[in-house]
């Protein structure tokens, strides 16, 4: 099956949530670890048992595991592994963007089925020009992975490069998502190429709710501790809300290490969302 029929049956069967895994040395603290390989084994590990089993997808953000070196690589690679092994789909963030065979390797080492690392998707910048992005997105298709490319994000600098005005008059963000719909032509139920959307940005005039339905999945940050609410993803998406995947990771794994307690609050957020479907 593609990525975006995984995904589409998975949203069906568990809701529609990702649930992002930061091992942010803040949040190891506040669980009484250490700051260490073996801190971030036991938060990582504790995260993925409690949720895996019930949200749709599990987002581990790459950064903080290389911070701990090879050590660090291996522990979520255990991650992926134990999350798959729970039935949920891995999205691995990890915002590569680069060109060439240097894009080439990034996607043999997240999207080949026979890396180490294989996950379902991963996050990638398309700043360099989306065609530097044809190796991630063949090698994802080749493999019924998925990539989530950065449209409008909702950091304050975002929108210096996302709202900037093209040669043609239309907006960076606006070229990224044509981009993206135009790869998933054709696909059914849903594409597996998407897109990541803030929660609470604000659009450029020229980017709709026409435009924001890519035919595939709109990755949502933002959710939660972030600010962003229900309402909000309604204001932005309008009606490519039915095509959500909103995402949460500081709010929820506040809630450990309890796993009960995790749990709980990864099924308050599926609830939150059920309205979108």
């Amino acid at each position: 099956m593609t990525f975006g029929s995984r995904l589409h049956d998975a949203i069906d069967g568990r809701g529609r949530f990702c649930v992002g895994i930061d091992p942010h040395p803040r949040l190891l603290d506040a669980w009484g670890l250490t700051d260490s390989v073996n801190g971030l084994e036991k938060f990582a590990l504790t995260a993925v048992e409690a949720m895996a089993g019930t949200v749709a997808v599990v987002k581990p953000q790459s950064a903080f595991f290389e911070r701990h070196g090879s050590r660090g690589i291996a522990v979520l690679e255990q991650v992926v592994r134990a999350a798959h092994d729970l039935g949920a789909l891995v999205l691995l963030d990890v915002k590569r963007g680069d060109i060439g065979s240097t894009s080439q390797a990034y996607a043999d080492a997240y999207l080949d089925k026979n890396s180490p690392l294989h996950v379902d998707a991963i996050t990638v910048s398309p700043y360099l020009g989306t065609g530097s992005l044809d190796p991630v997105l063949d090698t994802a298709l080749a493999h019924d992975a998925g990539v989530f490319v950065l449209a409008l994000t909702s950091n304050p600098e975002g929108p210096q490069v996302q709202h900037a005005t093209t040669r043609d008059g239309r907006t960076v963000a606006a070229v990224v998502l044509d981009a993206i719909a135009t790869r998933n032509t054709g696909a059914e139920p849903l594409g597996s190429i998407g897109a990541v959307v803030g929660a609470t940005v604000d659009l450029p005039a020229d980017v709709t709710a026409e435009n924001l339905d890519v035919h595939g999945p709109l990755l949502v940050p933002g959710i939660g501790a972030q600010g962003g609410t229900v309402d909000d993803v309604r204001r932005v998406f309008g009606s490519a809300a039915a095509h959500v995947l909103p995402s949460s990771s500081r709010e929820v794994l506040a809630e450990g290490p309890d796993r009960a307690a995790l749990h709980t609050a990864a099924l308050r957020a599926i609830d939150t969302f059920s309205a979108l479907a």
